[in-house]
């Protein structure tokens, strides 16, 4: 196993210069699934190095709960490590246990609750709209079966019949590519490893932008979409505190003036491969080289580990 155990728990540091790059560089759909399939890979093999660890601390202890053979003596001198690294592993885990249980918890009690409120409010719809006689405005995708685009009649008056299109079609986009789903994926992946906190914050403004370039499809104008989404920000500014528990499933809105930016400039290039920037292929490369050895060490710590194991438990 060697020190190699440890280096899934430092090596999502690798994936910051591609978290950086990727919203400059790729079109935000690319990134959006990029980074959420970089983040879990990289949480799930930092976790698993918990998980050995704390094996090794307790198969190091006498009377544990597990084999009593794992540890005796040879078990002990054939995995190098003092008996306080599995201790500290065991909280460490623990920790990452409770944070992402909880993430989950508040995850489907919010998407409950919200979906509760919905019902019993008043409401106008229409197909999978929603508009909520409220003086206070915000908009957000609530994901289900059928999702739906809520809307307040705040919101509404606040924009013009083209901009309220582009806003629709902007929630519409969350639901259809269930955002919610990487968004939710990116926190777990966070919670689990601290190291990975720059890629929720990259992925929840990408997947903002790739809202906003599916709405301005949708309405054929980017610079419509650019002053839908200016102006809801700049309303919903004034009422931070209206829904809380509905306006945890919108995406954030992440920083509006760059948004604005990429909508009024031209749009992104769809492809992966090759990257338009120097920059850009030198990150890629140094994303993917931590992912594949993050994944390599947690294997080779896996599989030595359980050979020792095996061959301390008797058949």
């Amino acid at each position: 196993m060697g020190v190699f155990v440890y280096l899934p728990l430092v090596l999502p540091l690798t994936a910051l210069p591609i978290a950086r790059l990727a919203e400059q560089h790729l079109h935000p759909r690319s990134a959006t699934r990029l980074l959420a399939a970089v983040g879990v890979l990289l949480a799930l093999c930092s976790t698993l190095c918990l998980g050995l660890l704390m094996v090794v601390g307790t198969a190091q202890l006498p009377g544990n709960p597990l084999p009593d053979s794992w540890s005796d003596p040879e078990v002990r001198a054939a995995v190098p490590y003092e008996v306080n690294a599995g201790i500290v592993a065991i909280g460490a885990l623990a920790a990452v246990l409770g944070a992402c249980g909880w993430t989950v918890y508040r995850h489907v009690r919010l998407r409950i609750g919200a979906g509760r409120a919905l019902a019993a409010a008043p409401s106008v719809v229409s197909g999978d709209v929603a508009v909520l006689p409220d003086p206070e405005p915000y908009a957000y995708a609530l994901p289900g079966s059928p999702g739906r685009v809520v809307v307040s009649t705040a919101m509404t008056e606040c924009l013009d019949d083209r901009e309220r299109r582009a806003l629709i079609a902007h929630e519409r986009a969350h639901l259809a590519a269930r955002h919610h789903r990487c968004l939710l994926a990116v926190q777990l992946a966070a919670r689990a490893n601290p190291f990975l906190l720059p890629l929720r914050t990259a992925v929840s403004f990408s997947t903002e932008r790739w809202a906003d370039e599916e709405a301005a499809c949708a309405v054929g104008d980017r610079r419509v979409v650019a002053i839908a989404v200016g102006k809801a920000a700049l309303y919903s500014h004034r009422a931070p505190d209206v829904s809380a528990g509905f306006a945890a499933f919108a995406a954030p809105a992440g920083p509006v003036p760059r948004r604005v930016e990429a909508l009024l400039a031209p749009v992104p290039p769809a492809r992966l491969w090759p990257p338009s920037s120097a920059h850009a292929a030198l990150a890629a490369l140094i994303a993917a080289v931590g992912t594949t050895a993050s994944a390599l060490s947690s294997l080779n710590a896996a599989v030595t580990l359980v050979g020792i194991l095996h061959a301390a438990t008797p058949l």
